[in-house]
C-alpha cells in the first residue's frame, strides 16, 4: 500500500520483444486488461456465478423460515425481483463509471476513500474468499460422496480436493482470460443442464397431479423471521453484481452490460422459481427441512440407478462457481490497488498473457488458508448484513450523483423510483435481520470494524519512515520479477 509517487516499475527486457509479437497485445506495446469477453460470457459470468451450489441447498433455508410452500416461492420470486432492480441499477453505474471493481469503485468515485476501502476490505479479506473456500468445499463432497456410500467423506481428502480445484482454476485464469470463460461457459451449460433436467421432472409431476403440497398452511407470521428467509433466498442470487467487476474487459459495455444482465437475471429468476416448484411436487415441507442437499434427496426418490447424475451435475456447478468467483474477485482485487488501497504489485498485469496474475494469486492463496478453518460458514453469516449494506449504499450513489454530478454521461439513465425501492428494501433486510440474530451482527459488526485501522496505518497516513517505504519499493520489485509483471496502462478517466 505504498505510495505510487515514489515506485518505479523493474524492467523485464527479456520478455518485451515477445510481449510486443503476442498477438493479444494491443497496438502501441500497452500492457493492459484486454476486451476479450462477448455478450455471451458476460451472460455466462453472471449465471454462472449465481448459480453454484446455492439452488441446491437454499430451499430448506428458505422453508425453514417460511413455514409453507407458496410462502416459500412467494421469497423466491421477489428476491429474484429484488436481484432484477439491483442490476438494473448497477447498469447505470456501470455505464457511468467505467471502471473495474463494481460497488466499490461507485463508491469511491461518490463517497470517497475510506468508506470504499471498508467494502473493499470486507470484501477481499473474508467474503470472497470464504465464499470461494465454502463452494469449492461443496464440490469436493459431492464428488467424493459416491466413493464413500457407507460414511462421510474423510474431511482432510474433502479439503485436499478442494485446494486442487482452487488451484487448477487459478492456473487458468493465469494463464488466459479466454480460457477461462471458456471453463465458465462450459460448467454454466452443464449446470443448466441439471436444473433443466430438474425442472423437466417437476413438469411431468404436476401434469400428473402431484400438487399437495402446495398450500399456505404453517405460513410463519413472524416478519422478523421472513426476513431470514430472505437472507437464504438472497444467498442463491448472489452473484448478479459480478460481471460489474470485470467492466473493462467487456467488449462495448453499454451495450452489452445492460443486455447481459437482463438475460441472466430472467434465466436465473425462472429457473430458480420452477426448479423449487419440482422439488415440492415430490418432497413435502418435512423432507424438505430435513434434507441438507434437497437435489440429491430429489434424485433418490425419482432417478433410482440415474441418481448419481444430480451430484455429478452439481459438482460441476459448484466447479463453475469457484471460477466465477476467482475470475471477478481477482479483479477486484486489482481494483483496489489502482486506487492506492492495497499493496501496488495487485495492478500489475503478466507481460505475455495480460492477466492480473499478482491479484489472482492473491484471492487464490486467501482461500486455500480459510479451507484450513472450520468456521467460514460463520465468518459468511457474520458479514452478509455487510455485504447487502454495502451493495444498498452502492445504490445510493445514483441519486446522490443524479444530484451532485449531473454532468456525469450516463448512457443509461434509469427511473429514480428503482433505486429508491432497492434502498427501502435494503435497510429492511439489513435492520430486521439484526433484530432477529443480534449476536451474528455484533461479530459481523467487528469484523468490519477491524479495518478501520488498517486504513489509518496503511492508506490515510502517508509519511512513513523512510526504511518502511524501501522495504515497500523492494518489495514490490522483487514480486515483479518473480512474476514477470509490470504495471497495467490505466484505461482514460470518466
Amino acid at each position: 500500500m505504498e505510495e505510487k509517487a515514489e515506485t518505479k516499475y523493474a524492467e523485464v527486457p527479456q520478455h518485451e520483444e515477445h510481449a510486443s509479437k503476442d498477438k493479444d497485445q494491443p497496438e502501441g506495446g500497452a500492457v493492459r486488461l484486454q476486451a476479450k469477453m462477448s455478450l455471451i460470457n458476460g451472460v455466462t459470468v453472471i449465471v454462472g456465478s449465481i448459480i453454484g451450489s446455492g439452488i441446491f441447498i437454499s430451499p430448506t433455508g428458505v422453508l425453514v423460515h417460511t413455514g409453507s410452500v407458496n410462502m416459500a416461492l412467494i421469497v423466491w420470486i421477489v428476491s429474484g425481483i429484488f436481484s432484477m432492480i439491483g442490476a438494473y441499477c448497477y447498469a447505470e453505474l456501470g455505464c457511468m463509471i467505467k471502471k473495474s471493481g463494481a460497488d466499490y469503485a461507485y463508491i469511491m468515485e461518490t463517497f470517497g476513500p475510506f468508506l470504499a476501502f471498508i467494502r473493499l476490505w470486507v470484501e477481499c479479506m473474508i467474503v470472497r474468499p470464504c465464499s470461494q473456500a465454502i463452494v469449492a468445499l461443496t464440490f469436493s463432497i459431492y464428488i467424493l460422496t459416491p466413493m464413500f456410500p457407507e460414511c462421510t467423506p474423510p474431511t482432510e481428502s474433502v479439503r485436499l480436493l478442494a485446494a486442487a480445484c482452487i488451484c487448477l482454476l487459478t492456473f487458468v485464469n493465469c494463464w488466459d482470460v479466454k480460457w477461462s470463460t471458456l471453463v465458465q461457459d462450459t460448467f454454466t451449460y452443464a449446470k443448466l443442464v441439471a436444473l433443466f433436467i430438474i425442472m423437466g421432472t417437476g413438469v411431468y409431476q404436476l401434469c400428473t397431479g402431484h400438487t399437495e403440497y402446495f398450500t399456505f398452511e404453517n405460513t410463519e407470521t413472524d416478519i422478523t423471521k421472513l426476513s431470514l428467509a430472505f437472507y437464504s433466498g438472497l444467498f442463491a442470487y448472489n452473484g448478479w453484481n459480478y460481471l460489474n467487476f470485470i467492466i473493462e474487459e467487456l467488449q462495448d459495455p453499454v451495450r452489452n452490460l445492460p443486455r447481459a444482465i437482463a438475460i441472466s437475471l430472467v434465466t436465473v429468476t425462472v429457473t430458480y422459481v420452477f426448479t423449487n416448484v419440482a422439488f415440492y411436487t415430490t418432497l413435502s415441507p418435512l423432507e424438505v427441512r430435513g434434507s441438507t442437499a434437497v437435489a440429491v434427496t430429489f434424485a433418490e426418490r425419482l432417478y433410482g440407478p440415474m441418481a448419481w447424475i444430480i451430484p455429478v451435475f452439481v459438482a460441476m456447478s459448484t466447479f463453475g462457481a469457484v471460477n466465477g468467483v476467482l475470475l471477478t474477485s481477482s479483479r477486484l482485487f486489482y481494483a483496489g490497488a489502482c486506487e492506492g488501497q492495497m499493496p501496488e504489485i495487485l495492478t500489475m498485469i503478466q507481460v505475455t498473457r495480460l492477466t492480473p496474475t499478482p491479484a489472482v494469486l492473491c484471492i487464490a492463496m486467501l482461500s486455500l488458508i480459510y479451507l484450513a478453518s472450520d468456521n467460514v460458514y460463520s465468518l459468511i453469516n457474520y458479514v452478509g448484513f455487510a455485504t447487502w449494506l454495502s451493495i444498498g449504499l452502492a445504490v445510493v450513489c445514483i441519486p446522490y450523483l443524479r444530484w451532485k454530478r449531473p454532468d456525469l454521461e450516463r448512457p443509461i439513465r434509469v427511473n429514480l423510483f428503482f433505486p429508491i425501492i432497492y434502498i427501502i428494501a435494503t435497510i429492511f433486510i439489513t435492520v430486521v435481520p439484526c433484530i432477529a440474530s443480534p449476536v451474528d451482527t455484533g461479530y459481523g459488526a467487528l469484523i468490519i470494524f477491524t479495518g478501520v485501522p488498517v486504513y489509518f496505518v496503511f492508506i490515510y497516513w502517508k509519511n512513513k519512515p523512510q526504511c518502511i517505504r524501501r522495504f515497500l519499493f523492494a518489495f514490490t520489485v522483487f514480486m515483479q520479477k518473480i512474476m514477470v509483471v509490470v504495471g497495467a496502462e490505466k484505461p482514460a478517466q470518466v
